[in-house]
């Protein structure tokens, strides 16, 4: 089947009166929207069986471009919402938009449970070191040393590792890429778009205006290449590179890949087999 062109994809799964949207020039949570349209093109579903849910930040505004149902949610809490919809009716496909703050802040112990639980969703987080919506404060993902609104001398905070969070707590797909990684990006979401239980995709999202113009990254396109320029990719051929080693070399590099491909029944799948033992009985 020939793949479908940008024009193609923006008819199909955006709306119209929604554009041009609001984010800003070189913000990478543009292309992380066009890269959902595309996996889920890919895995040929439906938007009429799709629910975006997402909490509050400039990612969180991603739902409401797509020709399709969403919930626009209070700070932090997508995933409870999320959560709900999927029990209510597991035949839905549900993806949850969110942001480093949104999701490991106020939304942290939601973010532990839905995992630990294996919820049946797809989370793809927009990770720019920063609050970016509300002025660039301080977040619990930005990298030890660097300069935000709230933190002009630079963090002296050890940041959250998003990815090996999940991939610590057994979440069945876990992967991080930056923007600046279009292809392997859109194959991972695919994966997790077709994975049983909880799966994760990290996105590294430039945040210029804020971020950027703090950490003398301000141009977009200097920023682009600072993240094609300073990731590594995660493998581990004969056992020579582990995750374990490139935790090591994080104040380094931003270490991107997939971290996890595992199989463990959904929540979903185990209150099934509940119904169908009391109706036995």
């Amino acid at each position: 089947m020939k793949p479908k062109s940008q024009k193609d994809i923006r008819q199909k799964y955006f709306r119209d009166k929604e554009m041009p949207h609001m984010f800003c020039p070189g913000c990478g949570n543009g292309s992380i929207m066009n890269y959902m349209a595309h996996a889920i093109e890919n895995q040929g579903l439906d938007l009429l069986n799709i629910v975006f849910v997402s909490g509050i930040g400039c990612s969180s505004r991603i739902p409401s471009y797509f020709k399709a149902d969403g919930i626009h949610t209070t700070h932090g809490r997508a995933l409870a919402f999320a959560t709900g919809i999927k029990v209510a009716n597991p035949d839905l496909k549900v993806i949850v938009f969110s942001g480093d703050g949104d999701c490991m802040s106020i939304g942290g112990n939601h973010f532990l449970h839905a995992i630990r639980r294996n919820i049946d969703i797809t989370l793809i987080v927009s990770n720019n070191y920063s609050y970016g919506m509300t002025g660039g404060q301080l977040a619990p993902t930005t990298p030890k040393g660097s300069k935000t609104a709230t933190s002009i001398y630079g963090s002296i905070e050890h940041p959250i590792d998003i990815s090996r969070t999940a991939n610590l707590l057994g979440a069945p797909y876990v992967a991080r890429w930056s923007v600046a990684h279009p292809f392997q990006a859109i194959r991972s979401m695919e994966k997790a778009l077709s994975k049983k239980g909880f799966s994760l995709v990290e996105m590294l999202s430039p945040g210029p205006v804020c971020f950027g113009k703090k950490n003398d990254l301000g141009d977009p396109v200097k920023m682009w290449k600072w993240y094609k320029e300073n990731t590594s990719i995660y493998t581990d051929k004969e056992g020579k590179e582990t995750i374990e080693d490139h935790i090591r070399e994080m104040d380094k590099e931003m270490v991107i890949g997939e971290f996890a491909d595992r199989v463990r029944s959904s929540f979903t799948e185990e209150y099934e087999k509940i119904v169908e033992r009391l109706k036995c009985d």
